[in-house]
């Protein structure tokens, strides 16, 4: 029958609860699991006894507790490892943190949300530190609003949940402010998160023309009290740069493929 492929719905419950786990760090009793899934106990149990038999999820100490496992780890690690796009960054990301001083990411567009791929330590000391695999909503950082300035506002509107999520006070909630804040860094070149995902911190993206659409960003923040005009500028011009190498580079792998 023509359609969908119907779920599995054990693959489809493993999946889900990996993903639980994922975005809620830290150690969860059954009963907030059941919570928030709604699985039945009985089953949620099972999988998760299935799950820590192979590695997925381990408990604590009275086996009564559950996190995400090691063996996840490992699958995260892999998925970075070959992605072409982490490795021909590498060299203009590393490049891009001496030449600015400050912290700087990759980031790529998964659905509404911006994960990150690959950082670079400012060499001052800066919190929050953004981990590899962090997970963040697009319309918060100047890593999904670049990337989300790339499509038209259909397609954006589209890929935003209905709600608008704020993470500070200064983060946009609204989808028609959003919209315009998209056609000005559509004018302007390059998109700015005004302290909208971390008080106190502004941070500076453009996106990588690596595919059509783009998926994936980088990005520059630096702490608002160490910001001026003329450091703005600067960071622009070095984000600018450090796409046009990594640019570059892909166009001379793809060549010599």
């Amino acid at each position: 029958m023509a359609g969908t492929v119907p779920h599995v719905k054990s693959a489809l419950r493993t999946v889900e609860l990996l993903d639980f786990f994922a975005q809620h760090p830290g150690l969860h009793s059954l009963t907030d699991i059941h919570g928030k899934l709604g699985y039945p106990k009985s089953s949620l149990h099972a999988l998760l006894r299935t799950l820590v038999d192979l590695g997925w999820v381990e408990t604590d100490a009275t086996g009564t507790l559950y996190r995400i496992g090691m063996r996840a780890l490992l699958v995260g690690a892999t998925y970075i490892d070959g992605d072409a796009v982490v490795q021909l960054s590498r060299d203009a990301l590393d490049w891009l943190a001496e030449a600015t001083g400050e912290t700087v990411h990759l980031a790529r567009l998964d659905h509404s949300d911006v994960v990150y791929l690959a950082t670079r330590a400012s060499r001052h000391y800066l919190r929050p530190f953004s981990r590899v695999g962090r997970r963040l909503p697009a319309s918060t950082t100047a890593l999904g609003k670049a990337i989300l300035a790339t499509r038209d506002d259909e397609e954006v509107l589209r890929i935003l949940p209905a709600e608008l999520p704020r993470l500070t006070r200064n983060t946009i909630v609204d989808r028609d402010e959003l919209l315009a804040e998209l056609r000005e860094i559509r004018e302007r070149g390059y998109a700015i998160d005004r302290e909208e995902n971390t008080e106190g911190l502004r941070c500076f993206g453009v996106a990588l023309r690596l595919t059509d659409p783009p998926r994936d960003a980088i990005s520059c923040s630096i702490p608002v009290p160490r910001l001026t005009p003329d450091r703005e500028q600067d960071i622009v011009a070095c984000l600018i740069e450090a796409r046009e190498r990594i640019e570059r580079l892909l166009m001379r792998e793809r060549r010599a493929i």
